[in-house]
C-alpha cells in the first residue's frame, strides 16, 4: 500500500510561525491546478505495481480551493492509479473556509477525513500567530463538521508565550467537547526567517520556554489518555481505528509520491523533492520536465531514518529488524548508544523492541539523534 500527497501552495495570509512553502497570491491558481494534475499523470509509472491507500491534500491551505479543483485532482488520481476501494482522503482546512455549504460539498466528493487547523481556542493566541480565523469560526466549524464527518483531526499548538497551564488545559477541554477522534499537537517552534523569529529577536514577544512546552506536553498526554486516546506518534493522538493512515505510512516507511512545489517523495531506496518555487515548478511541468531532485539513501541513511521514525511511534525500533536489515555492527552500535538512556529510564526494551518511556517521549527526537550513526560506509 502506498500514498499520494498533493501540496497546495496557497494561503490567505502567512502565519507568523510557518516556514512551509506557499504563496498568498492566487493569480496562478488555475495554472497550478492543471500543473498538479499533469504531474500526477506524469508520475504514474512510479506506482504501476502499487495500490494507493491514501490521498492527502496538504499545504498551504487546500481548503482555499474550489470543490471543482479538488475533484479534478482526485479524479486524475483515480484515472491513473490503482486505488483501494475505500481510501483515506484527507483535506487540510482552515476554520474560516469551512462554511456549512463547503463542508457538505467536501463530504459529497470522496473526501472522508478533515484535518482542521484550529491551533488554539484563545483569541490572543490566534492573533499572535496571525491566523486567518477567530475563535467563533473555530467552534462553529467544528459544530458543523462533526455532523457530516466522522473522521476529523484538529491541530493544537502548545508552548505559546505567556500560555498558562490552566489555559492549555482549557484548550484541550474545549477540543474534547466536540468528540473528535484524533488530535495532532505540536510545540510552537521558532524557524529562521519567520515573523515569529523576528519578533522574538526584537523583544516584541518573549523567548519560548522549553520547560513550559514539556509541561504542556505531559498535561496533554495525561488528559488525552484519560479520554481514550492512544498516543501513537510523538505529535499524534487517536482513538482506536482513527490513526492517520497517511502519516502512519511515513513513519512505517511505506512508499509515497509528493505532488506539487516543495513536495517530497520516497520509494524505500531514494528520496526526492520538488523545487520550492511556484514559477519554476509551473515552467518545468509545462515543458514536460519533472522539477524533481533525488538522492539515493545509503544503508546508514536508512538506519538513521528508521531510528528517528521508530522512536517517535508506539511501534518503536525492532532490534531484530536492525540486525536483519543492517547487520550486527549497527545493532551493537545501537545497543551501546542506547544503554545510557535505558539506565536513565528514557528508553526501554520490551519483546526486543526499543521504545521511549513516558518521560522520554518529549525528548524522543533528541535521543534519536544521539543514536544516529555517521559515515560507517
Amino acid at each position: 500500500m502506498s500514498g499520494i500527497y498533493i501540496h497546495i501552495p496557497f494561503c490567505k495570509q502567512a502565519c507568523h510561525y510557518c516556514d512551509f512553502h506557499f504563496s498568498t497570491s492566487l493569480k496562478k491558481k488555475d495554472e497550478m491546478i492543471l500543473a498538479l494534475s499533469k504531474e500526477i499523470q506524469m508520475r504514474k509509472s512510479e506506482f504501476k505495481d502499487e495500490v494507493v491507500e491514501t490521498i492527502y491534500f496538504g499545504g498551504g491551505t487546500p481548503s482555499i480551493l474550489d470543490i471543482s479543483d479538488l475533484k479534478l485532482l482526485m479524479d486524475t488520481v483515480y484515472s491513473n492509479y490503482n486505488v483501494v476501494e475505500n481510501p483515506e482522503i484527507t483535506v487540510e482546512a482552515n476554520p474560516d473556509d469551512l462554511s456549512e455549504e463547503r463542508i457538505i460539498e467536501l463530504s459529497q466528493n470522496k473526501v472522508n477525513r478533515l484535518s482542521i487547523g484550529i491551533q488554539s481556542f484563545f483569541e490572543d493566541d490566534l492573533k499572535l500567530m496571525n491566523r486567518a480565523h477567530n475563535v467563533d469560526e473555530a467552534k462553529k466549524c467544528l459544530e458543523i463538521a462533526t455532523k457530516y464527518f466522522d473522521n476529523i483531526t484538529i491541530d493544537l499548538i502548545y508552548g505559546m508565550p505567556n500560555m498558562s497551564n490552566a489555559q492549555w488545559l482549557q484548550n484541550i477541554k474545549t477540543a474534547l467537547s466536540y468528540n473528535i477522534p484524533h488530535i495532532s499537537s505540536y510545540a510552537l517552534t521558532v524557524e529562521p526567517k519567520t515573523a515569529l523569529h523576528s519578533f522574538i529577536q526584537k523583544g516584541i514577544i518573549p523567548p519560548l520556554d522549553d520547560e513550559v512546552a514539556q509541561e504542556h506536553f505531559h498535561l496533554l498526554l495525561d488528559k488525552l489518555e484519560e479520554n481514550g486516546f492512544i498516543h501513537y506518534e510523538l505529535s499524534n493522538f487517536g482513538k482506536e481505528n482513527y490513526f492517520s493512515k497517511n502519516n502512519s505510512s511515513y513513519w512505517l516507511g511505506k512508499k509515497y509520491i509528493g505532488i506539487g512545489p516543495s513536495a517530497h517523495s520516497y520509494d524505500g531506496e531514494k528520496r526526492g523533492w520538488n523545487v520550492s518555487n511556484n514559477a519554476l515548478y509551473l515552467k518545468s511541468i509545462q515543458e514536460n520536465q519533472l522539477p524533481l531532485e533525488t538522492e539515493i539513501l545509503s544503508k546508514t541513511d536508512r538506519y538513521n531514518e528508521y531510528i528517528m521514525t521508530g522512536l517517535r511511534t508506539i511501534w518503536g525500533v525492532s532490534l531484530d529488524r536492525i540486525e536483519k536489515e543492517f547487520g550486527k555492527t549497527y545493532l551493537d552500535y545501537l545497543n551501546q548508544q542506547a544503554a545510557k538512556y535505558i539506565e536513565d529510564h528514557l528508553l526501554f526494551v520490551d519483546d526486543n523492541i526499543l521504545r521511549t518511556t513516558k518521560s522520554g517521549k518529549f525528548l524522543g527526537d533528541g535521543i534519536a539523534s544521539h543514536l544516529f550513526l555517521l559515515n560507517l560506509e
